[in-house]
C-alpha cells in the first residue's frame, strides 16, 4: 500500500496528465483552425501521450491498492496572438508538469519509497525528452515561421508525426 500523501499525489498527477492531454487538443484546434494541419497532428499525437501518462500513474495507483479519484479537468483558457504562443506555452507547460513529477519524487524519495522512486524514474527521463521535444519545436518556428517556405515545410514535418503508444513505460 501506498503511503497517503504519495497516493494523493500520482491520483492528483493522473487529473494534471489529463489536463494535459485536453490543453494539447486546444492547441491542435487552434492550427487547425489556422490551417497549419501538421502543427495539430503534432500536438493531437502529445494529447494522446498526455493520456498515456495518466493512464500508466492510474494503473500504478490501482496496482497498489490506492482508489483512483478524479477531480475536475480545467477548461484550456488561453488566447494565441500568433502561431508562436501555443508553442511557448506548450514549454512552459511541460516544464510546469517537470516540477510536479519531481515534487512527487521528492516526497517518495523522504519517505524512502524506493518503489515509487523506480516508477517515477521513466516520466523524469520522459519529462526531459518533452521538454528538449517542445524547445526545439519554439526553436525551428522561430527560425522558420517568418517565411512562408519555411513554415510550410515545418508544418509539412510535423505532419509526418504518428502517435505510438510507449512500449518501455512503467507498468505496462
Amino acid at each position: 500500500m501506498l503511503n497517503e500523501k504519495i497516493a494523493k499525489l500520482i491520483n492528483e498527477q493522473v487529473n494534471k496528465e489529463l489536463y494535459s492531454g485536453y490543453l494539447y487538443m486546444d492547441f491542435a484546434n487552434y492550427y487547425a483552425d489556422a490551417g497549419l494541419d501538421g502543427f495539430a497532428n503534432w500536438y493531437e499525437a502529445q494529447a494522446r501521450e498526455e493520456c498515456d501518462h495518466a493512464l500508466m500513474m492510474r494503473r500504478y495507483l490501482i496496482d497498489n491498492g490506492v482508489k483512483v479519484v478524479f477531480g475536475q479537468i480545467a477548461k484550456p483558457d488561453k488566447k494565441f496572438a500568433d502561431n508562436v504562443a501555443p508553442l511557448k506555452a506548450g514549454l512552459e507547460h511541460e516544464q510546469y508538469v517537470t516540477s510536479l513529477i519531481n515534487n512527487i519524487y521528492m516526497e517518495a524519495f523522504n519517505l524512502k519509497d524506493f518503489k515509487t522512486m523506480q516508477f517515477l524514474d521513466w516520466f523524469i527521463k520522459e519529462q526531459g525528452e518533452e521538454e528538449k521535444n517542445a524547445e526545439d519545436l519554439l526553436k525551428k518556428m522561430e527560425v522558420f515561421g517568418k517565411d512562408s517556405k519555411g513554415l510550410y515545410a515545418l508544418n509539412q514535418e510535423l505532419a509526418s508525426r504518428t502517435y505510438a503508444p510507449s512500449k518501455t513505460g512503467p507498468a505496462m
